[in-house]
């Protein structure tokens, strides 16, 4: 305030106006340094109180050099500060690097234990399920075994009475064989599991190692990514302190410069004011334009400095801000780790519990579920059972009402005088011979050989089902017979004709003999549904009975319901032996013990039954081709006869049967049945001419008797025969 009021004194003297210009700047920038320090001094508490008496302090020329010293000592104390400040910022830099790398192997020990933990678990979990799944499938092949056995016992039991120990011996060989496979197959199933679980369990290993690897890497990269950084940042702060230092030591050279210059000048001065005092008053006015040009100079070296200070304080205080920031933000940022982490553990084990929930309900729902399957399936098999049960009871009350009824019908039957064979030959020939045989009669009688002849009795061949081509072959050889001139009239076709349908049978005459060699010999009979299989096998056995020979019946259609009880009322009967299982089980089988019981008993003939299939159906028939390879398995030759039981009610339909059932199996005879219920029996001649497939036997009755030995004369001279003889 001095220098201004001097300044202000000044003013008065009627300088011009370059002087005036000159006190206003310097007015101007004195007034710039009061506001700049009032404002230091507002926006500063204690200690911008002692700075700003410090400089005003330091304004004086007498404490210039203690200013000088005392600011040097403060910057050596700063750059001290600065220096211990970065020591202790590296130390704690270093140390919380190191709590941070001790904190991240701590985090990283945890996450492995608690994945370890939860790999632990998660194995543990699936031994108890596979232990659970392996007790179930035990439980069930225990269930199954259990079964298995009280079936075979009873099968065993029964069979008991009728098989030799020798079969009960092989029996038991092959349930031992059977036990050993299943348990083999059941050590094979563990080893299995048991690789499984090991591969897996390895693989994981190898996946948690990989991560861990990963993550090693990753916390590595960005451990040298930040040493990289702070490094960097470290040479940036020892650039930015070097060039401080720099500024400070040319702000002091330049400071020292201009303090002596000062003083030389305040020496020439104070010698040119003395000779100025000696000489002139302009010399004192070069004086004070010098010592004012000394002290202009004076405030902007004191204006430069507190501008520099100042710069020094703001860049220092900014470092400070940033420091403090940067240790805000990554203390922040530890905490939202350190939350995130906590947050995804809590999620972790959040997750864990919920899915360890959803699984004990799941699982808990399956069991339910699984004990309602079972119940609901053991209901639905008892009353499947019951319903079976009753049926199976309804239809042998029928049965045995049936099979009374047919034994007192035969019985009733057989009391009168029984006719001779030829007789009822006729007689179950009524039908077929309105088509054919006597039948054609009216065609032929009285009537020349002519087109319409021969369209009429083509026709009349065709109702009869001898089907298409043994029709033609009949026209074609008659036709040829009439052009030659040898037939005279329709008489003489007519015989004709009765040859030619003779010759057409003739070579399917071969009557099934039984050879005494094969023990037993065996049949197999085959057909579809309906064509009369085992009432063909009950007149079969009886007739073979009284030959002399034991029979044996195998009951081997286990599928159509009361099919084995049907044969077992045959055997019963007429005291032959039955081979039987439960309905549904398998035909092979049955077949393969009757063999054995068979061949135990030095039995002479064995009829097997088959479940009647239908001819294009594949599976079916790939059935029939197994039991005739378990046949062979106890004689290569077996079964010695494969006889096909056709019903002449089909018509041309039995062609197919025999076509398919000969590919399957390989027919070696047939027998025609019912012929006593159609008009359609020409088809013997059909079938007897297309294949060469002997014709056995021909059902023309009910009776037992009634089944036939196929003979052609018989069956011509019966069918041709003119008398309604009954």
């Amino acid at each position: 305030m001095g220098k201004k009021n001097k300044f202000l004194s000044w003013l008065g003297f009627g300088k011009s106006d370059k002087e005036q210009a000159e006190r206003e700047e310097a007015e101007r920038l004195v007034k710039e340094q009061a506001e700049r320090e009032e404002t230091e001094r507002l926006a500063k508490e204690q200690a911008e109180r002692e700075e700003a008496e410090r400089l005003a302090k330091e304004q004086a020329e007498r404490e210039e050099a203690e200013r000088l010293a005392k600011e040097q000592a403060e910057r050596e104390e700063a750059e001290r500060l600065a220096k211990e400040q970065a020591e202790r910022e590296e130390s704690e830099r270093l140390a919380k690097e190191q709590a941070e790398r001790e904190e991240a192997e701590r985090l990283a020990k945890e996450q492995a234990e608690r994945e370890e933990a939860e790999r632990l678990a998660k194995e543990q979990a699936e031994r108890e399920e596979s232990e659970r799944l392996a007790k179930e499938q035990a439980e069930r092949e225990e269930t199954e075994r259990l079964a298995k056995e009280q079936a075979e016992r009873e099968e065993a039991e029964r069979l008991a009475k009728e098989q030799a120990e020798r079969e009960e011996v092989e029996r038991l060989a092959k349930e031992q064989a059977e036990r050993e496979e299943a348990e083999r197959l059941a050590k094979e199933q563990a080893e299995r599991e048991e690789a499984e679980r090991l591969a897996k369990e390895n693989a994981e290993r190898e996946e948690v190692e990989r991560l861990a690897k990963e993550q090693a890497e990753r916390e590595e990269a960005e451990r040298l990514a930040k040493e990289q950084a702070e490094r960097e940042e470290a040479k940036r702060l020892a650039k930015e302190q070097a060039e401080r230092e720099e500024a400070e030591r040319l702000a002091k050279e330049q400071a020292e410069r201009e303090e002596a210059l000062r003083r030389a000048k305040e020496q020439a001065e104070r010698e040119e004011a003395e000779r100025l005092a000696k000489e002139q008053a302009e010399r004192e006015e070069a004086l004070r334009l010098a010592k004012e040009q000394a002290e202009r100079e004076e405030a902007e070296r004191l204006a430069k400095e507190q501008a520099e200070r100042e710069e020094a304080q703001r860049l220092a205080k900014e470092q400070a801000e940033r420091e403090e920031a940067e240790r805000l933000a990554k203390e922040k940022a530890e905490r939202e780790e350190a939350e995130r982490l906590a947050k995804e553990q809590a999620e972790r084990e959040e997750a864990e519990r919920l899915a360890k929930e959803q699984a004990e309900r799941e699982e808990a729902e399956r069991l339910a579920k699984e004990q309602a399957e079972r119940e609901e399936a053991e209901r639905l098999a008892k009353e499947q059972a019951e319903r079976e049960e009753v049926e199976r009871l309804a239809k042998e009350k029928a049965e045995r009402e049936e099979a009374e009824r047919l034994a007192k019908e035969q019985a009733e039957a057989e009391k009168p005088k029984k006719k001779g064979f030829f007789a009822r030959l006729k007689q179950g020939l009524l039908k077929t011979k309105e088509n054919i045989g006597s039948g054609f009669a009216s065609i032929f009688r009285g009537k020349k050989i002519d087109d319409d002849l021969f369209e009429e009795l083509e026709t009349q061949l065709l109702t009869a089902d001898l089907g298409v081509e043994t029709t033609m072959k009949l026209i074609d050889n008659l036709t040829d017979a009439a052009d030659r001139k040898q037939l005279k009239d329709g008489d003489a076709l007519y015989e004709l004709m009765k040859s030619e349908m003779a010759e057409i049978l003739k070579d399917a005459e071969q009557p099934l003999e039984i050879n005494p060699g094969k023990k037993p010999y065996v049949i197999l009979m085959v057909g579809v549904n309906g064509v009369g299989k085992t009432t063909t096998i009950g007149k079969m056995a009886k007739q073979f009975q009284s030959q002399g020979k034991s029979v044996m019946l195998a009951a081997g259609d286990t599928f159509r319901a009361a099919a084995v009880e049907q044969l077992q009322v045959w055997g019963e009967r007429n005291d032959i032996p039955v081979v039987a299982q439960h309905t549904g089980a398998d035909s092979a089988s049955v077949v393969f013990d009757a063999f054995q019981a068979a061949q135990a008993r030095n039995v002479d003939v064995l009829i097997a039954d088959t479940a009647g299939r239908l001819q294009n159906k594949d599976n079916l028939m790939q059935e029939l081709e197994k039991i005739a390879r378990v046949m062979k398995k106890l004689d290569p030759e077996a079964p010695h006869e494969v006889m096909l039981t056709i019903d002449a009610g089909t018509g041309q339909n039995a062609i197919s049967q025999v076509k398919l059932f000969d590919q399957a199996v390989g027919l070696t005879g047939i027998t025609l049945t019912k012929l006593d219920g159609t008009a359609k029996g020409g088809v013997i001649f059909a079938v007897a001419d297309q294949f060469k497939v002997p014709i056995r036997y021909i059902g023309v009755g009910e009776g037992i008797d009634d089944l036939r030995t196929f003979k052609s004369d018989d069956f011509i001279e019966a069918l041709f025969s003119q008398d309604d003889e009954k």
